[in-house]
């Protein structure tokens, strides 16, 4: 486990699955992290997902728990690890609305950070963003994330085109 301020980041559990599928399937969640079509998952997607989960490969899924009540809000992680060029890609969800906007996804992902540049030995960490998510574009520049590209009109979501935001974040901007 890996301690914040605000929550701790665990491993996934089994018992975290509904809940897992019940933050995916939010549509407004949904509209904000998949670029695929918004159709539910199931729990057998979410059953799949979970089964797929390994300390020994290249991904690595962490549990967001709230620290003072021990509840299960989110996940994140690194999706992609490029070994040869250090690179990582990663990914967060906080499924539990009432935790957005509440410096908790700035938390885990400082303390994912933390795990990524002092634990892997990586010297990049990368992610992508939707244009439309401003709260999640300033929540990773507060963690010191830069914009390094976008890729115009990559999203058809609720009727338009959209960019894709891609950002940076590099070892020694991390310990500066």
């Amino acid at each position: 486990m890996f301690t914040g301020e605000k929550i701790i980041l665990r491993e996934l559990r089994r018992e975290d699955i509904i809940l897992a599928q019940n933050y995916i399937n939010d549509p407004e969640t949904r509209r904000l992290l998949s670029p695929t079509i918004p159709f539910p998952f199931t729990e057998k997607d979410e059953e799949n997902w979970f089964e797929g989960i390994s300390a020994f490969g290249d991904k690595y899924s962490f549990a967001i728990v709230d620290l003072d009540i021990n509840e299960y809000i989110g996940s994140c992680g690194v999706n992609n690890i490029d070994w040869k060029n250090s690179i990582a890609t990663i990914g967060i969800l906080i499924g539990k609305k009432e935790y957005w906007g509440k410096g908790y996804g700035t938390d885990a992902m400082k303390v994912l950070i933390s795990f990524i540049f002092n634990q892997m030995n990586i010297n990049k960490i990368k992610l992508n963003v939707f244009s439309f998510n401003d709260r999640a574009i300033k929540s990773y520049e507060k963690c010191g994330f830069k914009i390094e590209g976008r890729l115009r009109q990559e999203l058809y979501r609720d009727g338009k085109y959209h960019d894709n935001i891609i950002m940076g974040l590099l070892r020694e901007e991390f310990t500066e």
